[in-house]
């Protein structure tokens, strides 16, 4: 049982998402007494579920690759956890897309199966696919090479990069598009290629390839995955690790400002007004979010703080969160996912909503995925229609509180959500009937749960820029603070895993040989 009057701790870790969950359970793990402490009223960041009227949904998690049964991601979760975390496969098919007046296109695993169904589509572009999913394999392992560089002392992080200089310049600082426009001017199959970017929040026009390349092709090579009894069963399996061994895990709990003293980082003060020390603090809120709000005003290290706030911020986006009555399955629904472009163009973001239709939408059921998953009688499902959007149409809210944006943000909502259902109903008009209930949320939601600068749902830009930073390493030059998540390595699950668990073995080098696999 942790102590509640404690002040002082082995570690604190600012931020529960995946990151600071993996950094606060492995230093666990090792014998240290971590505090965790999240800001917002649920603990587990984007990874926590909520329930509305009998339905359940995920605030972030869609589907998971890296945590097929031989994955060496599954098997460091399975340790980091009290009991192992079940995930359900999502089968052969695990999206679906709808591009233009083209008939749907299902998108299948392995690599060499997704590449027979774009020939298939396809058949005078064999050799333009056969390079894509050459392209694809060669920029995973480019982007894995550039990933290490994170925890590694600077030195050898940059012997590194030069020895591998070659295929960094080909896949990791050049853009998704520009390696498609190489491989074909078929505009149709340039969009099939680039159309899943929104899984990692870079558009292909600004996105490096490399990390293009390694979350399209963790799905391929481990397949489409969801944890059984959805994404806050990642936090109930892994918060008992932090407790049991002495430490805590605190919600509703704001950091307002690191303590520094002889230009070291020796703990945090809290919007409460709690001063809690520690040998080391942790950061899992985002490079940016942490030297904006919680960097005192003179700590120095202005260079380094400069090249993080230089590096752009990923897109935003609308979730329209719908509760359906019926037999969904039998009137289009899916445990797959639906990549819905109705003008053709995959590069697009929502920028003017609510007065046009959005460009592109992602459409997924949460509840088909999840084997855990009990209608009940009345045959509840839950799912999600998710837009990519800017962050300039909600922007002259941003500084308002919720309750006094006034009625002119209720009409937008509204209206908002009346486009998402309505070209939601295009593409299933049968399901579409079956919908009883309807929530939204905002870029200004994400804002509030996660502290994102401009409501990134990834925090920043998967630009080749922010690929090869330096300023983005796991120890900062500010002694005493590290960071962790997805801003240090890469976005989604398995990049905040790895990155809070780097972050963890940054501070106690033996976890190193203590890791799975």
């Amino acid at each position: 049982m942790a102590d509640a009057n404690r002040t002082d701790w082995d570690a604190i870790v600012i931020g529960s998402g995946m990151g600071g969950m993996a950094a606060a359970a492995a230093l666990s793990k090792a014998g240290h007494k971590v505090l965790l402490l999240e800001q917002y009223q649920t603990l587990g960041g984007l990874s926590h579920s909520f329930t509305i009227e009998g339905f359940t949904w995920d605030a972030g998690i869609h589907y998971l690759n890296h945590v097929a049964p031989e994955d060496r991601e599954r098997h460091i979760l399975d340790w980091l956890s009290e009991s192992p975390i079940e995930y359900a496969s999502m089968g052969t098919i695990f999206d679906n897309l709808h591009i233009g007046d083209a008939p749907p296109l299902s998108l299948s695993r392995p690599y060499e199966a997704q590449a027979r169904d774009l020939k298939d589509r396809f058949p005078d572009e064999a050799e333009a696919i056969d390079a894509w999913t050459a392209a694809l394999k060669e920029g995973r392992e480019a982007v894995r090479k550039v990933s290490l560089t994170r925890a590694l002392p600077e030195i050898v992080g940059t012997a590194l990069k030069w020895w591998h200089s070659n295929a960094i310049e080909r896949w990791c600082k050049r853009t998704t598009q520009e390696v498609i426009d190489e491989i074909t001017d078929n505009p149709d199959l340039a969009a099939a290629f680039a159309a899943q970017w929104f899984d990692h929040g870079g558009r292909p026009g600004k996105a490096s390839f490399a990390m293009h390349a390694l979350i399209t092709g963790g799905y391929l090579e481990s397949g489409a995955w969801y944890p059984k009894g959805g994404g806050a069963t990642i936090a109930e399996h892994i918060l008992p690790t932090i407790t049991k061994a002495g430490g805590e895990a605190r919600a509703n709990t704001k950091v307002e400002t690191l303590l520094m003293e002889d230009d070291r980082v020796v703990g945090v003060r809290t919007a409460q007004g709690e001063e809690i020390r520690a040998d080391a603090v942790i950061s899992d809120i985002g490079a940016r979010e942490t030297v904006n709000h919680l960097l005192p005003a003179d700590c120095g290290h202005q260079d380094w703080i400069d090249e993080i706030r230089s590096l752009p911020h990923s897109v935003a986006h609308f979730s329209l969160f719908v509760g359906f009555e019926g037999d969904i399955e039998r009137v289009g629904a899916t445990r797959s996912n639906h990549w819905i472009f109705p003008g053709g163009a995959v590069d697009v973001v929502w920028t003017d909503a609510p007065d046009t239709p959005p460009p592109g939408m992602f459409v997924s059921f949460a509840s088909l995925k999840d084997p855990a998953h009990d209608p009940g009688p009345s045959k509840k499902y839950a799912g999600e229609i998710v837009a990519w959007a800017d962050w300039s149409v909600v922007e002259k809210w941003a500084d308002l509180a919720p309750g006094a944006r006034g009625k002119d943000y209720q009409s937008f909502k509204s209206k908002v959500e009346d486009a998402l259902f309505e070209q939601f109903k295009a593409y299933f008009p049968e399901l579409a009937e079956l919908v009883v209930f309807r929530n939204l949320s905002t870029p200004l939601t994400t804002r509030a749960i996660t502290g994102h600068h401009k409501g990134a749902f990834y925090g920043i830009d998967t630009t080749p820029e922010r690929l090869m930073s330096d300023a983005l390493q796991i120890r900062t030059p500010v002694p005493g603070l590290f960071l962790a998540g997805q801003d240090v390595l890469t976005p989604g699950i398995p990049g905040a895993l790895w990155g809070g668990v780097l972050a963890a073995a940054t501070i106690d080098p033996k976890l190193f040989r203590h890791l799975p696999g």
